[in-house]
């Protein structure tokens, strides 16, 4: 009887275990390993400081979305003016998508006459997004500033 009993307890327990695996959420599962991608456009200007506006919008494989506010501001030795036309962004440790929002340090280095271009990493804390578009414009320079998204 003895040895019935512990057969019985152990599919009990797998079941409860099982059951268990299913109440976490898939969210909670995937804390580490949400993916969320930045699809953007952006135009600015500068002479020595740079200034740029822009919106996009970030969408994550959980399936959320969320529209953002682009605003670039930096120093340096810099001249031009551009624009980057569906411009892609992947952010990496993202949690949830309310992650991605803040101000991002930047530092870039960036050249063009007529076809502009443009790719940098930016890190928010723990967070980091990396950019890359094309566009038109006129553009030469170093600088260092900040890259912020906000909800619109």
């Amino acid at each position: 009887m003895k040895t019935a009993a512990k057969h019985s307890v152990i599919p009990l327990i797998a079941a409860l275990a099982f059951a268990l695996g299913l109440s976490c959420s898939p969210r909670a599962l995937a804390a580490d390993g949400l993916e969320c991608k930045l699809a953007y456009n952006i135009d600015g200007w500068s002479l020595v400081y740079k200034h740029a506006t822009g919106n996009g919008t970030v969408t994550c494989s959980d399936g959320k979305s969320l529209p953002v506010k682009i605003k670039a501001q930096a120093i340096g030795l810099t001249a031009g003016k551009w624009e980057i036309r569906d411009g892609k962004g992947r952010f990496s440790d993202v949690s949830k998508i309310d992650d991605v929002l803040g101000t991002y340090a930047q530092a870039e280095a960036n050249a063009g006459v007529v076809k502009s271009g443009s790719a940098q990493v930016l890190t928010k804390g723990p967070v980091s997004l990396a950019l890359a578009g094309t566009g038109g414009g006129v553009n030469l320079g170093v600088d260092v500033g900040r890259f912020e998204l906000t909800r619109p």
